[in-house]
């Protein structure tokens, strides 16, 4: 019912039944949202409508500041843009803030301390404000001007305006708890992306080889767009972590990324996983499930093993490829899907394909940008590097320091990894455990499998057709190798640099050299 802005007043029995049907329209209002800013318009629009009080406001305490801030305005929208404020004894809100009692003028022009900053109410008619107080703490004021002068019923209105703020109180109590728990979680997310993006950064994959600075640009160049990525390289080389560094340093890093072994599952349970399913499409399907496609819907899908899918599915992830489009398992409804797709294996996918063992549309559908990981008998000049990076993080776990000597780390660098980084990373784990004191010497590197494979090619060395590549060394190197390294320093003057130079080599290859042949260098 919309109150009449007739000159003859309402009788007390009419105002009674207008504030009854407000306040229940106001209670259904503060019930129906927990989108605060417009809840508050529409308990102010109610007022409006109901109970004849077009002039209103509501403020709300600034937990950090103690100040009064505008938080809804009955009229002129445009007048809450800004921050309002009123500090404590600062005009009429500001004394509810300093004394929390209701003020009720019959006439607000004739108060001095009325400061009307948003200019909404009149001077010429009442004013009443109430605090909104949940608990005994004031949380706020809600102040309103009724359309005509007074009646003789302020005193019965006042009551009404505090029973609405009584009813705000609670709404206001419970949105502020919200926000400052959104504000947490906010705060939270962005804490863990900076951390997830330091602990995949190229920064923490080790390695300072020429092989492995050009799978950085790669990963680099390719990290900018939603190009199809598939990763190369034997077991261990390092590939989910590659994965990990293109998608939290993509344009989706803000979305979800899902992870899937392809060989962990078997065929019919692997399309489960990944289209999902519906209820009641095989036995034990109690209800429906999303696929990792699906979840990782506007994000990346990380597919490690892909080789070992069977070429009958194989048909089935090709349509979700082509066209973003897949059908749980027992569903008809088509679901269209946005996702970077990044696949890994070490199978020999070409000669999968020449077998007829893997779709050759398929292939090239994840061929798109192809970055092979190297082994890393392929560069043992990172070896030292991992080692202490793995050593640090064995430490981390056993809870002190570990440390590798000199000797150590030659010890290493002469063996061919055919396990790749996980084969070092379980032969360091081992010697930290048998070490008492916390150092790693080489009596301890102990290689239990240990394969007829060289460190590095045994092709006989040309500086100067390889010159970056540098000379082999380890298991097979040449006998004259340390001898040559040696005469070399010695017709530089012992300067590295120089000696580089003449073997054709880079400085930081001939240091290597020197330290895993175990060359005493001599100081002039």
């Amino acid at each position: 019912m919309v109150l009449s802005h007739e000159s003859n007043r309402p009788g007390l029995t009419t105002l009674r039944r207008i504030e009854l049907e407000t306040l229940y329209g106001v209670g259904e209002i503060l019930s129906r949202t927990l989108d605060f800013r417009h809840t508050l318009r529409e308990v102010l629009r109610t007022l409006d409508e109901h109970a004849g009080m077009s002039r209103s406001l509501v403020t709300v305490v600034d937990p950090e500041s103690g100040d009064l801030v505008v938080h809804a305005v009955s009229i002129d929208e445009e007048s809450e843009r800004g921050d309002i404020r009123y500090q404590p004894g600062e005009g009429l809100l500001g004394l509810i803030l300093d004394e929390k009692r209701t003020i009720a003028l019959p006439r607000v022009g004739d108060e001095p301390r009325f400061l009307n900053r948003l200019g909404v109410f009149d001077r010429r008619l009442p004013f009443i404000a109430a605090p909104i107080s949940l608990a005994g703490k004031l949380q706020g004021v809600l102040a309103v001007q009724p359309n005509t002068p007074d009646d003789g019923l302020l005193e019965e209105r006042t009551r009404f305006v505090e029973m609405v703020a009584n009813l705000i109180g609670h709404s206001v109590r419970l949105s502020l708890d919200i926000e400052r728990e959104k504000k947490t979680l906010v705060e939270e997310r962005d804490n863990l992306r900076r951390t997830v993006r330091h602990q995949y950064g190229f920064d923490n994959i080790v390695g300072r080889s020429a092989a492995m600075r050009r799978v950085f640009d790669q990963v680099r160049m390719v990290s900018k767009w939603n190009t199809t990525v598939l990763l190369r390289g034997e077991t261990g080389t390092g590939k989910e972590l590659i994965a990990n560094a293109i998608h939290y340093h993509s344009p989706r890093s803000g979305g979800p990324y899902v992870r899937l072994n392809c060989a962990s599952l078997p065929e019919n349970l692997l399309e489960s996983e990944l289209f999902g399913h519906e209820k009641g499409a095989f036995t034990g399907a109690v209800t429906s499930r999303q696929g990792r496609f699906e979840m990782a819907d506007g994000g990346t899908l990380f597919l490690d093993e892909i080789g070992e899918i069977s070429p009958a599915f194989q048909a089935k992830l090709l349509r979700v490829l082509q066209e973003g489009e897949l059908e749980r398992v027992g569903g008809t409804r088509t679901l269209k899907v946005d996702v970077r797709v990044i696949a890994a294996t070490h199978r020999d996918l070409e000669a999968a394909v020449d077998a007829g063992n893997f779709r050759e549309d398929l292939y090239y559908r994840l061929n798109v940008m192809p970055i092979a990981l190297p082994a890393l008998r392929e560069r043992l000049e990172d070896v030292p590097d991992l080692a202490s990076f793995l050593v640090r993080r064995i430490g981390e776990t056993q809870g002190r320091r570990i440390a590798l000597t000199d000797a150590a780390i030659r010890r290493l660098s002469q063996y061919g990894w055919p396990g790749n980084v996980r084969e070092l990373e379980n032969c360091l784990e081992r010697a930290a455990v048998m070490s008492e004191s916390g150092t790693v010497d080489a009596d301890l590197i102990r290689i239990d499998r240990q394969r007829e494979m060289p460190a590095v090619s045994t092709t006989p060395w040309d500086a100067s057709a390889t010159p970056e590549a540098g000379p082999p060394f380890g298991n097979d190197v040449e006998p004259d190798e340390r001898a040559r390294v040696v005469a070399a320093l010695e017709q530089a003057g012992w300067v590295q640099a120089r000696a580089a130079r003449l073997l054709g080599m880079t400085p930081r290859q001939i240091a290597y050299r020197i330290l895993t042949l175990n060359i005493e260098v001599k100081k002039l």
